[in-house]
């Protein structure tokens, strides 16, 4: 199985094709290779990374050089700076492309266009052997872009005092899902993750088929973006970002436990953009649907 994430399913954070997380503590009494005491066959996740350099000699008969591990501040800054040009670009998006009835179809089209780029950004990242900081940082810019023009039209045309809601709600699901995950209250295990992954591919399908039943019938398809079933799908979109921050949390844990390369803390802060980017949207949507009906 790969992560949840596809980004978490590059080098560093998979291991044989599975999930890092469910080999997260190192056994006792396992074989030891050099300087390495969590050395494959003893439920390092990193054993078999790319990354890692040899355990033995180089060919100038001196050790190989230690390589620099990713510590939970090269999380915490990388993540920081994909946000803040989220938000950066989110502001300027918001004052410059403004969604007034003289500028709101061209403010639309660069929306649609800087959503499309991101997306292709991010699948060039998912699929890429190693980080590339300037590819993370362009999607989020992008991605700011598209939440900006978004966001505006919402509190313009909706209510003024949705977006800030939809920013503390997300902040409340990451802060409780980080207290509820250290407090181990979520136990990620195998199971978790199926679930996780079989909720979500259904969500998807659904949300699919409710998109191409607007496109060709018109309207809102099958109802899953407005009123009642517009509520209960965007509610249980935001419990399945909740879900994909724990199982984040888990990546992140196992690299800074088995000492994933420092690069690879780009990848826990695109990881952890996409879920938070996820959640918004559909605390977005769920407001502003019980915003319109009041």
């Amino acid at each position: 199985m790969r992560s949840s994430n596809p980004v978490f399913s590059r080098r560093g954070f998979s291991r044989d094709n599975g999930y890092a997380g469910f080999n997260a503590q190192p056994q006792a009494g396992g074989p030891v290779v050099g300087t390495n005491p969590y050395a494959q066959g003893t439920g390092n996740p990193y054993a078999t990374n790319p990354y890692a350099p040899a355990d033995t000699q180089t060919g100038t008969g001196q050790p190989a050089p230690a390589r620099a591990v990713m510590t939970i501040d090269d999380v915490v800054s990388r993540t920081a700076m994909t946000l803040g040009t989220v938000v950066v670009t989110a502001v300027l998006s918001w004052v410059l492309l403004p969604v007034d009835k003289d500028n709101i179809g061209t403010s639309y089209g660069i929306a649609i266009g800087a959503a499309l780029v991101a997306m292709v950004l991010s699948l060039i990242q998912a699929f890429k052997s190693k980080p590339v900081p300037a590819l993370i940082l362009s999607y989020a810019a992008f991605e700011g872009v598209f939440l900006g023009v978004i966001s505006s039209a919402v509190s313009t045309y909706v209510s003024a005092g949705v977006v800030p809601q939809a920013v503390m709600g997300t902040m409340a699901v990451f802060a409780g899902v980080l207290i509820a995950y250290k407090m181990r209250w979520i136990r990620v295990n195998r199971r978790f993750f199926g679930f996780v992954m079989a909720a979500a591919m259904g969500f998807m399908l659904l949300m699919a088929v409710n998109l191409l039943f607007a496109v060709f019938g018109g309207g809102d398809g099958l109802g899953f973006r407005s009123g009642g079933l517009g509520i209960l799908f965007g509610v249980i979109g935001i419990i399945l970002g909740a879900c994909f921050l724990a199982l984040d949390f888990k990546q992140v844990e196992d690299g800074l436990t088995y000492g994933a390369p420092r690069e690879e803390s780009w990848l826990a802060a695109f990881g952890l953009t996409l879920t938070l980017v996820w959640i918004y949207l559909e605390m977005l949507r769920v407001l502003s649907i019980l915003q319109g009906n009041d």
